[in-house]
């Protein structure tokens, strides 16, 4: 088993990255956002199994490429077997990031869930604008946790009972201070790229709805399940003493972490199959325009 923690992530990956986009809002994105109307040299920090290239290179005018970096050997190997018989201009390259010298060639610069990841971001940020030409793009498809927790309604439970948000926020806090990683990046990001010279920045926010329709299609309904049970969703939470001890570890009171505990004993066993569920991931899309 490979050490590199995602090189044994990729059924994660692959099960959960359709939760947080529509199909249709990439296009929009692509097309009347971002006006791309001639081929671009896409760079990928952090790319995954290609992901953003699977959903953009659809997208993007005849003759893009897209180029991604990873540290995972496995995660290497996945992406040149998904994209093995694709047409598209597609290269992975393996190798630390925050070591890695990347040659400023690329006309955009983005990544996906990939900086709430590192103990540096803004650092991390840096290097993907130092690898864009004058007049190219960055950008960063991030998450805003604390959002994506708001976004759940499970029919017949009270949602502050289930996820309390209070806690939860503080967590994150607490998590990014001592850490460094932090799972709000997506809201800061905005601020973030103005800090370091991005011009022209702007945040969109996703417009993917999940809905666990219990009159939808049977098979249909089955992968919706298993995509949010794989994103963590109503997992149970185990050992209640060993649970609130790392919670403990983690900054919370004994009080809140016990309240913690009880909510997710709670969520793991009312969330099956046969529930009614919208959840909104609210994932930040923020962008800018480099000028030297």
């Amino acid at each position: 088993m490979s050490e590199y923690y995602w090189d044994n992530k990729v059924d994660y990956l692959s099960n959960t990255r359709g939760l947080y986009y529509n199909d249709d809002y990439l296009e929009f994105l692509v097309g009347t956002v971002w006006k791309i109307n001639a081929p671009v040299n896409v760079i990928d920090f952090g790319y995954g199994y290609g992901y953003l290239g699977l959903k953009l290179l659809p997208l993007l005018p005849e003759g893009s490429s897209y180029t991604g970096l990873d540290r995972g050997e496995e995660l290497i190997r996945t992406a040149r077997e998904v994209f093995r018989t694709l047409p598209y201009s597609a290269r992975f390259i393996a190798g630390d990031l925050e070591e890695l010298q990347v040659e400023r060639k690329y006309d955009i610069a983005v990544c996906h869930a990939f900086l709430l990841h590192m103990t540096e971001p803004k650092k991390m940020l840096r290097k993907m604008i130092d690898s864009v030409v004058d007049e190219g793009r960055v950008i960063c498809f991030e998450p805003h946790w604390i959002t994506g927790m708001a976004g759940y309604h499970l029919e017949g439970a009270d949602s502050s009972r289930i996820i309390p948000l209070d806690i939860l926020q503080k967590l994150y806090e607490k998590d990014g201070a001592r850490t460094g990683k932090d799972g709000n990046i997506g809201i800061k990001l905005p601020i973030y790229m103005s800090q370091l010279g991005l011009r022209n920045v702007q945040c969109r926010v996703s417009d993917k709805v999940n809905f666990l329709d219990q009159t939808m299609e049977q098979p249909d309904k089955e992968d919706l399940f298993r995509s949010i049970q794989a994103d963590g969703f109503a997992a149970k939470p185990g050992n209640q003493e060993q649970f609130v001890r790392s919670l403990e570890k983690r900054g919370l009171t004994p009080e809140e972490a016990r309240r913690q505990y009880e909510a997710e004993v709670l969520l793991s066993g009312l969330f099956n199959m046969d529930s009614y569920l919208a959840y909104a991931p609210a994932m930040k899309i923020s962008f800018g325009t480099v000028r030297r």
